[in-house]
């Protein structure tokens, strides 16, 4: 078998930090691979006015596999200040890179696993009487991807031609008044193709893994279109699975549901936004960013990533403080996308037994405001913990 390749972005702030940490454990599991850095982000933006340079991308398309840090992003003024003088007032403009990586290469189903680790001092509890009790939470997030709000269809001050086609709903007759200088405007984009297959995804997942339902989190009864195109294909799609309960949820129902029930859900697929919502929500209750990461998949390419921030305060912390836990868990999901899922169970095993024994925790686990005193109330570095994974491998 061919040795694999994985491009490595590791981007701004803390992903210079944690991706590092994770190579540590891919190898330390035995995970025969090359490890190709590629550049992506802020620096690129300001050197190059492209936060995802053509090199990176033909990187990807050749190898079809990355790991992925995390991105700084900053609104078009502040975005525009920062570039190179060379290049300001050229036409410039800053996309997400990972944003704009998904839809280049159609990473159309996003998975985001949201599972609590037993012994992990930021589980959810609640009250029970006069004692408190842990649910376990096993949840996974179908995200779709490259839709919704987050195409990027959006206008401020828009165009006369676009703004007569719009006034051609009934609805716009509400901003008739309003100057086009006065408004912004962002379309929600879905398509049936794309709800077809993340809707079917979430059902074989399910299927595969043992779920017994799968829940549509959107908003058809205010957004009827959109929301309700993927609410009908995915009426369509459950009966081809008649062993899993198709379950439909509004997303700001959804939002209180999560915190008084958490441990009904099992797989859950929404659109873009909401599908961001809610798999931050789900990983707020099993230990926040620290714990959330992802997969980004697409017919030919995959790309996995912690969901969290760059941070970039606790970059030049040293030691450093972050936890790197979410960035190891997305190299244990990219190992079991590529079929070395003995590796990846290791990879989880030995995560759950060094937060379950509790003797090594950082800042966040400890609950602690974010800086350099952390050490001296008993949180571990970044390295420290990733140390104490590799051990228990």
């Amino acid at each position: 078998m061919a040795k694999p390749t994985v491009v490595t972005m590791p981007g701004d702030g803390i992903g210079r930090i944690v991706l590092p940490e994770a190579l540590r454990v891919l190898k330390a599991v035995g995970f025969a691979a090359e490890f190709i850095p590629a550049d992506v982000g802020w620096d690129c933006w300001c050197r190059e006015g492209n936060a995802l340079p053509d090199r990176t991308i033909k990187l990807l398309e050749t190898h079809k596999l990355g790991l992925f840090g995390a991105i700084t992003s900053k609104p078009k003024d502040k975005a525009e200040a920062e570039l190179d003088p060379g290049l300001k007032g050229k036409g410039y403009v800053y996309y997400s890179p990972i944003v704009t990586m998904r839809q280049h290469f159609d990473l159309d189903i996003c998975i985001r696993p949201c599972r609590s680790f037993p012994g992990n001092p930021l589980n959810f509890i609640r009250r029970k009487g006069n004692s408190f009790e842990e649910p376990k939470i096993d949840v996974v997030v179908f995200r779709q991807n490259t839709e919704c709000l987050y195409a990027g269809v959006e206008w401020t001050n828009p165009p006369a031609e676009v703004r007569t086609a719009l006034e051609t709903h009934k609805k716009m007759l509400a901003f008739k008044h309003v100057p086009s200088a006065d408004l912004a405007i962002s379309l929600r984009i879905f398509t049936r193709p794309a709800c077809q297959r993340i809707v079917r995804a979430a059902f074989e997942y399910a299927r595969k893994h043992g779920y017994k339902s799968v829940t549509v989190c959107e908003k058809p009864n205010v957004i009827r279109e959109t929301s309700g195109m993927m609410e009908a294909e995915a009426k369509k799609i459950a009966q081809e699975y008649p062993d899993i309960a198709l379950w439909s949820t509004n997303i700001d129902a959804q939002m209180m549901w999560l915190t008084k029930n958490p441990e009904d859900y099992g797989v859950i697929v929404s659109g873009n936004m909401f599908g961001d919502i809610v798999s931050d929500g789900f990983a707020g209750l099993v230990g926040g960013l620290g714990f959330a990461y992802s997969a980004n998949i697409g017919k030919d390419v995959a790309v996995f990533e912690p969901t969290h921030g760059s941070a970039p305060k606790y970059e030049k912390l040293s030691p450093s403080i972050v936890n790197p836990i979410a960035m190891i868990m997305a190299a244990a999901m990219m190992l079991d996308h590529i079929g070395e899922t003995e590796k990846a169970r290791r990879i989880e095993k030995a995560v759950a037994k060094v937060v379950a024994e509790g003797k090594v925790r950082t800042y966040d686990m400890l609950r602690l405001a974010g800086g350099p005193d952390v050490f001296r109330s008993g949180a571990v570095s970044t390295q420290q913990m990733t140390d104490a994974i590799i051990a228990e491998l």
